[in-house]
């Protein structure tokens, strides 16, 4: 039997560190299963790659234990049992008391900084599916509309940045945030945009040489290729 949520009534700001350890446990329990819990090493290249993290991050062991003490103390994450080396686990969705889908998107948002409805959509590939982006953005709003009493809103919608076609947001989990540092897209929604183009561009081409190939087969067994008669 699932129990409900408890819902979260005390505001909490995390550290850039803090947010980046949790966002890393979140990503890694739903991309890595296998190596979850982590471990501190694990955890320690998880929160310093490259990819997927805007912005990079140069951690140490040290900020790294330290977030992990402050964060067990907010009973965000806590120890595995049953291991001889110390591994960790998120606790988020029911430490700050949201549905799943919207833990999706904070932790991508720790990760990734500010991003649109599409990007997060696009983002999210590998943890939740969403339908579409107006589902996106229906948890978007819900926490952004998030009541006082269950410790207030979690995400902001910035202002459209010039040149720009759609509103990104960001989380409050950090603190509030100062739009005029978001006021360019981020090198996070840069890259994202340009993963899509390359994606659609390698489909286009797996598509042609599909194409070619049933063409070929329909030759040599005399049959009129899809879409002639």
């Amino acid at each position: 039997m699932t129990l409900p949520l408890p819902p979260a009534t005390t505001p909490f700001h995390l550290t850039p560190a803090e947010a980046r350890v949790l966002g890393t446990l979140m990503e890694k329990a739903r991309t890595v299963p296998d190596s979850y819990p982590l471990s501190l090493n694990a955890l320690l290249l998880g929160c310093n790659q490259k990819s997927s993290r805007e912005p990079v991050m140069e951690l140490s062991e040290a900020d790294i234990t330290t977030a992990l003490d402050n964060l067990q103390a907010l009973n965000l994450v806590r120890q595995a049992s049953g291991s001889r080396v110390a591994r960790y686990e998120h606790n988020f969705q029911r430490g700050v008391g949201v549905p799943e889908q919207s833990a999706v998107l904070l932790g991508l948002l720790m990760l990734r900084s500010a991003q649109t409805a599409g990007e997060l959509r696009l983002n999210a590939e590998r943890w939740y599916r969403f339908a579409d982006i107006s589902s996106v953005e229906g948890f978007l709003e819900e926490l952004q509309d998030r009541a006082d009493d269950k410790g207030g809103a979690l995400v902001v919608k910035l202002p459209r940045a010039p040149g720009t076609r759609e509103q990104r947001w960001m989380h409050l989990l950090c603190g509030a945030v100062d739009a005029a540092s978001y006021t360019a897209p981020s090198a996070g929604g840069a890259a994202a945009s340009g993963g899509l183009v390359e994606r659609v561009a390698a489909l286009e081409a797996e598509v042609a040489e599909l194409r070619r190939t049933v063409q070929y087969l329909c030759t040599e067994l005399g049959l009129s290729p899809p879409g002639q008669t």
